[in-house]
C-alpha cells in the first residue's frame, strides 16, 4: 500500500457535496461544502460541519468551479479516494473533456481563450492527485423523494442559497 509522508494513504472513500449560489447581478456567491466519512455518515451533528465561503466576480459556472477547488484544498493529503457529489453538469462532464481542452489549449474553435480557463486547468491538476468519482446529485427535490445522499446534498444547497440571501 503507498505511504504518504509515513502515514497510511486512506482507502476508504470519502464523500464532498458541494454546491454555490450566485446573484448574478451583483458577482457575489456562496459556495458551501460538505465533506463526510462513513462514521459520521448518520450524525445529527453533521450540518454543523458545512462550511460556507463568498466568492466575488463569479457566474454560476465559475462558482461551482471555485467551490468545489475550495474542498479539495481542505482535504488532508493522506486521503485520496474520493466521492465528489454536486449538481454541477459542467463539472461532471470536465474529465470527458479533458483531452480536447488541453489539444486546443484551452481555446475555442474561434481560437479565443475559453472562459473559466484557469479553473478548468486547476481542476485537472488539482484531480490528478485523487482517485476520485464524480457523481450527479440532484439538486432541489421534494423532501419525501430524498434518500440519504440527497438530504446531505441538500444541506450544502441550503447553506449557500441562505449565504446569499442573508447577505445580498
Amino acid at each position: 500500500m503507498p505511504l504518504s509522508r509515513n502515514k497510511q494513504v486512506i482507502k476508504d472513500p470519502i464523500r464532498l457535496f458541494t454546491d454555490g449560489s450566485v446573484d448574478i447581478k451583483t458577482g457575489i456567491g456562496y459556495g458551501a461544502y460538505l465533506v463526510v466519512t462513513d462514521r459520521d455518515f448518520s450524525s445529527d451533528e453533521i450540518k454543523k460541519q458545512v462550511k460556507v465561503r463568498q466568492f466575488e466576480n463569479t457566474s454560476s459556472t465559475r462558482l461551482e468551479l471555485e467551490t468545489l477547488l475550495w474542498a479539495l484544498s481542505n482535504i488532508p493529503p493522506e486521503i485520496h479516494n474520493i466521492m465528489i457529489y454536486t449538481d454541477s453538469q459542467n463539472i461532471i462532464g470536465l474529465p470527458g473533456r479533458r483531452k480536447r481542452f488541453e489539444q486546443n489549449d484551452y481555446h475555442s474553435k474561434n481560437n479565443r481563450l475559453m472562459n473559466n480557463h484557469d479553473l478548468y486547468r486547476e481542476f485537472f491538476r488539482v484531480t490528478d492527485q485523487y482517485d476520485f468519482e464524480l457523481i450527479k446529485a440532484k439538486g432541489h427535490q421534494p423532501t419525501h423523494r430524498k434518500d440519504e445522499i440527497h438530504r446531505l446534498f441538500s444541506l450544502v444547497d441550503k447553506a449557500s442559497r441562505n449565504a446569499l440571501r442573508k447577505n445580498i
